[in-house]
């Protein structure tokens, strides 16, 4: 699989770009689109978009990718990276520290605290004759337990960041300035070049002009002709330093893909495509930088080499696979790793015999059941289920209550949070005579912020005992690891999700690879969604799209010839026929369609759902109030919502109840319509209708897991405008997820050697 953003045909030839100028990124909106991949955006794959044109990666388009501007919006995107990473470093320095002064000798009884520290003094007293032994000894009365105390949480406007966190210096700035205009580049990078290299950038570049490349939209052909414009006759395609670059930026790109680390021969394979003449030299150059991480990884199910009967003797020796990967993704999975065996490892809290939990689970429909008893005996479960699973996961977190503990659930989006917290309400007795430990819902990234959510204990450590993170599929390894890291000895973990949904918009694939491990207990869920839209998607997750029986036309197919129809039947089918022949509202009903760009892409169909639905001048960056809008403001998220209102503070917007408000010079960047999203921006949330567009140029980008699941966000009535003829079953049956390289499943089995 090739790791960049676009065909290989474009590699450069032997001379790096001559045009300086070329060095300026693509202007947002400019630049040509593609179909979302793992990022919503585009894929490091190099296949084409739903128009054929190329690539794009915006951020703004709920993806990882970055901006496609070097601009100083982009060096907010990766001011807000870098300080997401400094942030787990803390924490896992923190953490070490912790574990540091548990393991270190004890001089004196000086480090004693505690129970310990009473005793040491108890029998000094005894021993200097102050007290008798009765009195010496005698405990004190046991304390109540008690949860931390909720935060109060005030609700009001959330502000979108206007800037990173730490402004550049000016002369800094300036130093840059002249460097760049001095070279024929752009002035405009100045500022994103300190924000990503430092007080000392101007010399940086000087010293290595190929670290431009390290600016969010830059592309090896600009650097290429930046580095020749200063470097003049001494710019070289050999250039040690352009190799270095080159390793460091095939490595990111493959993280916008969804890799955390990449195979040895195809990242020199891609450093050969952008004309490296020597690519293992170039690897060593940068391991021997500190760049990069090399790794030896046994293969995951490496067959046995075959043993000929003259060396039945000598042992065998087995394949290792030299991978070569980031610190920042490396540290992410070996923390993940060590989060998830320190959890598998302790005891879960007891509270509750064994009797009292078997009550529950017998209490219990059949899949929650067993759910409720796996939990109960294992720190870490995998719970696998469409959307009617759920009721299982609340199920759960209704027995944890009724056991005394405390219980919460971490979903994707906010709407995820809303419908699942609907369906803890469910749980509860009629009469009001619920007892225990409340139990409640977030979203992850309110949880792990703390804007929603349980309190955290003295250590840090999240105030909870069970935590179902529903979703798990979205969970990218970062995050994953942050969430390991935040739960305290002794809690129960429980990742919840449907394996056939795509997977998360940022690097790994931690759900996956915690199914293929085999190293905790795996429940799947024998609670089918029901109707016909559940019965159509159950088919699809094993690889056949067969017709379904439909009497209240739950599902219905619009056949199309070109894209002109597609647009056309569309509108009439969101604006009209669902209204009146369904009634779900157009408000309630969402388009899907496989990529931003081309004739039936996300923006020609906002544009016609705007102009039919809610026309207007757009006088706040093409917004008016009442347009449908979807948020992104970091890469990987996307919020839905509407617009509420346009003033001097930014445009107002109300997602899911959330007020946001986003400054002026955000706007273009951060929200577009939403009236019609990709798969990737649609995962974890669901409508009442949904009306699912396959435009004929977007044969190539189909999946099984995107029809999956853009067919599986419809609750009452899906519409399929469909254009692709057989390359629908075809992509169905035999295409399935692109593959990712990860570290984690080996990281885990050599945790837990005895694992199956």
């Amino acid at each position: 699989m090739s790791t960049e953003p676009e065909t290989t045909q474009d590699a450069e030839p032997g001379t790096p770009g001559a045009d300086a100028a070329a060095v300026a990124p693509e202007p947002a909106g400019e630049g040509v689109d593609r179909v979302d991949g793992p990022s919503g955006e585009g894929d490091v794959s190099g296949e084409g978009d739903v128009s054929g044109e190329g690539a794009e990666s915006s951020g703004t388009d709920g993806g990882t990718g970055t901006e496609g501007t070097g601009s100083a919006e982009g060096a907010a995107q990766l001011s807000e990276a870098a300080a997401e990473l400094a942030a787990q470093r803390v924490e896992r320095e923190r953490i070490e520290r912790r574990k540091a002064e548990k393991q270190a000798p004890i001089e004196a009884g000086g480090k004693l605290s505690g129970t310990a520290a009473d005793l040491l003094a108890a029998v000094r007293a005894v021993e200097s004759g102050e007290k008798p032994v009765a009195a010496a000894f005698r405990e004190p009365e046991p304390a109540p337990r008690g949860s931390a105390p909720e935060p109060v949480r005030q609700p009001r406007p959330v502000t979108a960041p206007t800037a990173p966190a730490q402004a550049a210096a000016p002369e800094a700035v300036a130093a840059v300035r002249a460097v760049l205009t001095g070279a024929g580049a752009p002035e405009a990078l100045a500022a994103p070049v300190v924000a990503v290299l430092g007080e000392g950038a101007g010399d940086r570049l000087r010293e290595d002009p190929w670290q431009l490349l390290r600016v969010p939209g830059v592309r090896p052909e600009q650097a290429d002709g930046f580095a020749r414009a200063l470097l003049g006759a001494e710019c070289g395609p050999d250039d040690e330093r352009r190799g270095t670059a080159l390793t460091v930026w095939l490595l990111e790109q493959a993280a916008v893909a969804g890799h955390t680390a990449l195979d040895a021969p195809a990242l020199t394979a891609a450093l050969s495509q952008r004309s490296v003449p020597d690519p293992d030299a170039a690897v060593q150059s940068a391991l021997a930088e500190g760049e990069a991480l090399v790794f030896q990884d046994a293969p995951a199910a490496a067959p046995p080499a075959p043993a000929s009967q003259d060396d039945a003797e000598e042992p065998q020796e087995r394949p290792v696979r030299i991978l070569i990967g980031l610190e920042r993704y490396a540290l992410a999975e070996e923390s993940l790793a060590d989060g998830l065996a320190r959890l598998m490892n302790s005891v879960p809290k007891e509270d509750g015999s064994a009797a009292d939990w078997e009550r529950e689970a017998a209490s219990a429909p059949r899949s929650a059941g067993e759910l409720i008893r796996t939990a109960a005996t294992h720190g870490l479960v995998l719970h696998t289920g469409g959307e009617a699973s759920r009721s299982e996961a609340a199920a759960l977190l209704h027995a944890a209550r009724a056991l005394g503990l405390r219980g919460w659930a971490a979903a994707h989006t906010s709407g995820g949070r809303d419908g699942f917290a609907d369906r803890l309400a469910r749980q509860e007795p009629a009469d009001g005579s619920a007892t225990g430990t409340a139990t409640g819902a977030a979203t992850v990234a309110g949880l792990l912020s703390g804007a929603e959510g349980p309190a955290r204990d003295a250590d840090g450590a999240l105030d909870l005992d069970v935590l179902v993170v529903l979703d798990a599929p979205q969970l990218d390894v970062e995050t994953a690891a942050m969430l390991a890291e935040s739960l305290p000895d002794g809690a129960r973990l429980v990742l919840s999700g449907d394996p056939g949904v795509l997977w998360s918009a940022g690097p790994g694939r931690v759900f996956a690879d915690l199914l293929a491990a085999r190293v905790c207990p795996q429940v799947a869920s024998r609670t089918p969604d029901p109707g016909p839209i559940g019965e159509l998607v159950s088919g699809i997750g094993i690889g056949e799209l067969g017709q379904v029986e439909a009497p209240g036309k739950e599902v219905v197919i619009v056949p199309v010839r070109d894209a002109g129809e597609a647009v056309h039947r569309t509108v009439q089918l969101v604006a009209d026929s669902v209204p009146r022949a369904i009634g779900v509202p157009a408000e309630q009903t969402q388009v899907i369609t496989p990529g931003h760009g081309g004739a039936v892409g996300t923006r020609a169909l906002n544009t016609a759902l705007k102009e039919r639905l809610n026309p207007g001048p757009g006088r706040f960056g093409g917004f008016d109030p009442g347009d449908r809008i979807v948020h992104s403001p970091a890469p990987g998220r996307a919020l839905p919502g509407r617009v509420v209102r346009a003033d001097t503070e930014g445009l107002h917007l109300d997602c899911s109840g959330t007020p946001v408000v986003v400054p002026r010079e955000q706007v273009e960047r951060t929200v577009r319509h939403g009236w019609a999203l990709t798969a990737h921006q649609a995962v974890g949330l669901r409508w009442p209708a949904v009306v699912v567009v396959l435009p004929g140029d977007a044969a190539a980008a189909l999946t099984r897991p995107w029809v999956y699941t853009a067919f599986g966000r419809a609750e009452r009535h899906l519409s399929v405008v469909h254009g692709v003829e057989q390359a629908l079953p075809r992509a169905v049956a035999e295409v399935p997820q692109k593959p990712r390289t990860t570290r984690l499943q080996a990281l885990l089995k050599a945790q837990t050697p005895t694992a199956d």
